[in-house]
């Protein structure tokens, strides 16, 4: 006798005794609705090579967006040929805005995600420019807001031509705001590694600002940006593994030894040796970069801060974090915080909204008056950006020599 297969899924749940059987239907995808191309009419695609031209005033290069082949194609007359120029020139040039030409490695140890300019957001920026935004004013929307980026237009506008070096140094550091998100958020701490300084800014002002303590150059400070959730206080440190053989038998270390007795890792209790201080910030990144306290705060008066392993020491980070954990009604006072590190015992305070935490090398700041500071490029990481924003393809692509630039 040959069985018949049953018709339905025997793992499937089963209808009750009395109940009728239900069909469970395949959810299907909804269909991807393929937009019409963008028709420009003639007048748009003037505005869109007007602001080409005039881009050089936000440091970027009016000749990687081909003004002339729009222009000619614009002259051609054809409306289908000189849209899809004109769209793909504007998909590229508001990438640039919001996101910077410099792309890929060339900006060196940059772990930072930009959401300015998600999948798909290029049409709708052309959209509302249609819709009687205009191009100029969707392109601006997309700048940099922080008041640095405007003084360093400043500062740009204000330069002699022919000082090349000040020039491109200005132009990298234009750029190298347009990698950070546009909206940096309503409270958050910059530590700008070659100025030496952790500054935090609240509603667009500086509320603290103060010396920082850098990675030397063998293990130089990545750029970042993590949240801040709280700090440790009287913390452990966990020793780095390039370091355990410094510290390894030595007194004031702790050995860390696995189920087979053998030693793992080395750790340093709390304590004034503690090379953390009294405290470390909570912030979380595969890089392991924090900020953090030092038993060691005579660096401070150093002219050139650049000691670390790749962590931000930073002058009384007791008074920041005190702050913090203070803001928006929390419950730790600077009397708590201070019971707490006398006890000696590690402790984690959060504070009751994140801080974003910017890391970043600007090696140029800009003054409101138009005149600029430049910092020592320690990293040697001016090099590389220079090359990138001068490559067409914001060196993305293998370097290929052109006559034009």
């Amino acid at each position: 006798m040959v069985s018949t297969p049953p018709t339905t899924d025997p793992l499937a749940p089963q209808p009750a005794p009395g109940q009728a059987a239900t069909t469970v239907q395949p959810v299907v995808a909804p269909p991807v609705v393929q937009l019409p191309p963008p028709v420009w009419q003639a007048p748009q695609v003037l505005e869109l090579l007007s602001y080409i031209r005039g881009v050089g005033k936000e440091g970027l290069d009016p000749r990687d967006y081909d003004p002339a082949v729009l222009d000619a194609a614009l002259k051609a007359g054809d409306p289908v040929a000189y849209s899809a120029v004109a769209t793909s020139t504007f998909d590229k040039l508001a990438k640039d805005v919001a996101l910077g030409h410099v792309r890929g490695s060339a900006r060196v140890q940059w772990f930072v995600k930009d959401p300015d300019m998600p999948e798909g957001r290029s049409r709708t920026l052309l959209d509302q420019a249609f819709a009687g935004e205009g191009i100029a004013a969707v392109l601006d929307g997309l700048l940099p807001t922080h008041p640095q980026y405007g003084s360093l237009r400043q500062a740009l506008a204000k330069a002699s031509k022919t000082d090349t070096a000040t020039v491109a140094k200005i132009r990298l550091n234009m750029d190298r705001w347009r990698w950070l998100p546009r909206d940096l958020g309503s409270r958050y701490i910059i530590v700008n590694v070659p100025g030496e300084h952790a500054t935090l800014v609240e509603n667009g002002v500086t509320r603290w600002k103060n010396k920082a303590i850098a990675g030397a150059t063998k293990t130089p400070t990545p750029q970042l940006a993590v949240e801040a959730t709280g700090v440790i206080l009287n913390p452990w440190w966990e020793v780095p593994p390039s370091l355990s053989s410094d510290v390894a038998g030595k007194k004031g270390y702790v050995a860390v030894k696995g189920k087979d007795g053998k030693v793992q890792r080395w750790r340093q209790p709390p304590g004034p040796g503690n090379a953390l201080g009294k405290m470390k910030f909570v912030m979380y990144n595969p890089q392991n970069i924090y900020l953090h306290d030092t038993n060691n705060r005579g660096l401070f008066d150093s002219q050139a801060r650049f000691f670390s392993h790749g962590c931000i020491r930073t002058k009384d980070i007791l008074d920041l974090a005190s702050q913090l954990l203070a803001d928006d009604g929390g419950e730790w006072n600077a009397e708590r915080v201070q019971t707490t590190l006398a006890a000696n015992k590690t402790v984690q305070a959060n504070f009751v909204k994140k801080v974003p935490v910017y890391i970043v090398y600007f090696s140029v700041a800009a003054l409101t008056d138009g005149s600029i500071v430049k910092y020592t490029d320690l990293y040697k990481r001016d090099a590389p950006v220079m090359a990138a924003l001068m490559d067409r393809d914001g060196g993305t692509k293998p370097a290929v020599k052109s006559a034009a630039k």
